[in-house]
């Protein structure tokens, strides 16, 4: 919800600034879209439009400020996931959000608003890494890993569907600081429950356990390589179309502004059907995860080329909810995947290898606002999504390389390994006695 709330909020807020419009406040009037000649509707776009260059820079670099943050604090935060636990890096990761959150309420100028989304993507490399990290960790067998992973997914899919529209009504009705006011709240919750279930240096066990494998080896793993390629294409579709398709609505087929609006939102229910379908087959045939992942990217390519053809509100909503149901599909068979491969071929610690994996998407959401639109200045709406949908298909058979250590599943995982044979050394030992635990 932090990421994407600023949507319809900050374009207004920044034409305020400049003397260009009228921040909704406690005593702007319901419905901006009135008499009283707002600016604003109730339910934005999910991007803003064109309002002139210097503008648009500056609100397209707002934007990309968080990814570009964390896409370089990723690695540096990985590394200390491993060496200190998940816990630690969760709550100050939270930390920084509600600090983060608190300043976006009360900014009065562009330096703070940049300060504030910045402060978002620091703490979001903490506590998205952290957060996955930790589920990979508490949830070791398969399909309780995959089941857990996919109701993170579900979670992150309805934050981001949910938060244009979210902040939109409370922006016209309550003020621009209420929004944030109440994410800030939400994240002090979240820290406050964490030190409730899981109270950091609880335990001892973390102290004994060996040193993760370092992030650079993890890159140059070619399995852990794949799926950081797969990630990343499958994700930049939804990036682009972003900052691109409320223009291309308004000008192609006349949408209204609660058409654009709501453009999105619909396609939560086939993200969170796309998750559910991938953990059922998960549990059911483990070793064709790799070929779920594939589908993925294919119906994700397939929905990108479809999307210029559509020429009213309805019809743009079906290639969207492809795009989303695929990348349901991707993520859930891959980031369990993630955390396999870390089992079978180097330590079973998290924290770098979710650092990859968010290093994939935020390279996807720094280059979206930035340069979707001049892709589309320069070639065209179609050629972007031509080539994005290209992209996907293209790349689909190169989850063909997982096949083999997919099947490994069943029966060479060094958890089943622990299991069966007994504990080979310190590290084997104090898993084992975890597990006794």
């Amino acid at each position: 919800m932090l990421y994407m709330v600023i949507v319809p909020i900050i374009p207004d807020y920044i034409a305020a600034m400049r003397g260009g419009g009228s921040a909704a406040g406690p005593s702007a009037p319901a419905g901006g879209n009135g008499s009283g000649g707002g600016n604003r509707s109730l339910l934005p776009a999910r991007y803003p439009p064109a309002t002139g260059g210097n503008e648009d820079v500056q609100i397209g670099v707002l934007f990309a400020s968080k990814a570009m943050l964390q896409l370089l604090v990723n690695p540096l935060s990985g590394t200390l996931i491993d060496r200190v636990g998940y816990e630690v890096p969760l709550l100050a990761g939270l930390g920084v959000m509600f600090l983060s959150t608190a300043t976006f309420a009360f900014a009065e100028n562009y330096a703070t608003l940049f300060a504030a989304r910045s402060l978002q993507g620091l703490g979001s490399a903490f506590a998205d890494t952290a957060g996955i990290a930790l589920i990979a960790d508490r949830y070791a067998e398969e399909p309780a890993r995959s089941r857990a992973l996919g109701t993170a997914l579900a979670c992150i899919s309805f934050g981001s569907l949910a938060a244009p529209p979210f902040g939109g009504v409370l922006y016209e009705f309550a003020g621009k600081r209420v929004p944030f006011l109440v994410l800030a709240c939400v994240c002090l919750l979240d820290g406050l429950l964490l030190l409730a279930l899981a109270p950091p240096g609880a335990t001892g066990a973390r102290a004994n356990m060996p040193v993760g494998t370092p992030i650079h080896r993890l890159m140059i793993d070619p399995y852990i390589a794949v799926v950081a390629g797969a990630l990343a294409t499958c994700n930049i579709p939804l990036a682009f179309l972003e900052p691109t398709i409320a223009n291309w609505m308004k000008d192609s087929m006349g949408a209204s502004e609660w058409e654009v609006g709501l453009t999105w939102l619909p396609a939560f229910f086939p993200h969170v059907l796309g998750v559910y379908v991938t953990v059922r087959l998960a549990a059911a045939y483990p070793h064709l995860q790799w070929f779920y992942g594939a589908l993925g990217m294919a119906i994700i390519g397939a929905s990108s080329c479809l999307v210029p053809a559509c020429r009213n509100f309805g019809q743009v909503i079906v290639p969207l909810c492809g795009i989303c149901f695929g990348i349901a599909l991707v993520d859930t068979a891959l980031l369990p995947t993630l955390a396999f491969l870390v089992d079978v071929r180097h330590v079973s610690v998290y924290g770098s290898v979710y650092a990859i994996a968010d290093i994939s998407y935020s390279v996807a959401y720094a280059l979206g606002p930035i340069v979707a639109g001049q892709i589309v200045h320069t070639m065209g709406f179609a050629q972007l999504n031509l080539g994005m949908g290209l992209a996907n298909v293209l790349y689909a058979p190169v989850l063909l390389f997982l096949k083999n250590v997919c099947q490994m599943k069943p029966s060479h995982s060094e958890r089943n390994i622990l299991l069966e044979e007994g504990p080979k050394g310190l590290y084997d030992t104090i898993k084992m006695e975890e597990r006794k635990g």
